[in-house]
This record gives C-alpha cells, structure tokens and sequence, in this order.
C-alpha cells in the first residue's frame, strides 16, 4: 500500500467524547468518505432506530446481531467498494463499539460477540482506531441533546464499556491511539492526523 493510498480508520468512545468532530477534521485531511455505525446506509439507518430509538425493549443478543446485521451490509455496500476506488473511510465507531458496548457492556463476552462480527465483517477490522477516552462521570456534561437507549444506560454500564476499548486498545497498540478526550481540540487533531499518516505508511 503506498504512502497515499486508501485507509480505513475508526473513531471509537464513549458519548460526548468529540468523536464526530475529529472524525471530521480526519476526512478533511485525508480527502475522505465520512460514514458511521450503525447507520451509514438506508438499511443501517432502520437498524440504528430500532436499536437505539426504538419503543420495544431489546434482547442483548438480538441487539448484538443487529448491529453485525448492520456492520455486514456496511462493509460489502459501502466501505469495501469506497476503499476499492483508492479513497479512505472515516466512520464514526466500527465493530469494535459492539465488543465494548454488547460484549462487556450487556455482558455476553467479548470475544463471543468478536467471533460473531469477525464473521459479519469477514475480518475486515479498520486499520486505524483512535480512542477518545472520556470518564463517563464527565460524559453527562459534554450531551446537549436528548439519549438514545445506550446513552440512557446506568454509570456501571458505561464504567464497563470504557474498560473493553482500553482492554481493546492496550491488546494492539500499533492498530490503537488513546488520547484524553478532555484535551484541546487542536491538540488533539495534530496527534491524531500524525497517528493516521504514521499508520498509512506503516501499511504501506
């Protein structure tokens, strides 16, 4: 892969940790598809409101295989062929959100529910994922708007969540960059725009 050409990256995190911001600022710099999930394709668009808005309460694993569902169709409709043209893909989490958020967060196991997206993705994990670590103690104060079913869980949930992407990250520190979400926004945009042209020519 030469220095230029295209790569995949993920922004993962708790709520209100400016994810979608320095997503922007990355598809910006790299002249990039911005997408996220679930959500960036019509299908994935109904799957995300029947997760996340819907009024019928959720199975854990029925929540779980909805968003491989998701992530599936996300991956062979739009990532993949995004890719295949030479141009990167910024998304706004991937499937390691699901590891967090189903696998330690609802209490199925993270592996478990890794093997299942393995599956759905046909390994295809992002080769760049930067964590913006936020405590969740401080999450309620960066939300202006209103929760959505996960964001509406307890502290210990999102305690949970936060301890999978640091297990995650900490497990492959070459794929992963944490960075404290707290931090200014500008100096967290030169950390994370290096991290992602160290990545690319590391790929190459």
């Amino acid at each position: 892969m030469p220095s230029d050409a295209a790569i995949y990256v993920a922004f993962e995190g708790g709520e209100g940790s400016g994810k979608s911001t320095q997503a922007k600022r990355v598809v910006e710099h790299l002249g990039a598809l911005l997408t996220r999930e679930p959500g960036g394709t019509p299908l994935g668009a109904g799957i995300r409101e029947l997760v996340l808005h819907g009024d019928e309460p959720v199975d854990p694993w029925a929540e779980a295989m909805l968003m491989a569902a998701d992530r599936a169709h996300h991956l062979s409709t739009l990532v993949e062929p995004t890719l295949a043209s030479g141009r990167s893909v910024v998304s706004d989490r991937s499937a390691f959100s699901s590891l967090a958020y189903q696998g330690a967060g609802r209490g199925l196991g993270v592996e478990a529910v890794r093997e299942v997206n393995d599956r759905a993705i046909r390994g295809r994990w992002p080769d760049a994922v930067i964590l913006l670590d936020l405590d969740p103690d401080q999450r309620g104060h960066r939300l202006n708007r209103s929760l959505d079913r996960l964001e509406r869980e307890a502290d210990e949930f999102h305690r949970l969540v936060r301890s999978a992407f640091l297990d995650l990250a900490a497990a492959d520190p070459d794929r992963w960059l944490v960075l404290d979400a707290t931090r200014g926004r500008g100096e967290l945009t030169a950390e994370i725009l290096g991290f992602v042209d160290e990545r690319r020519s590391a790929l190459a």
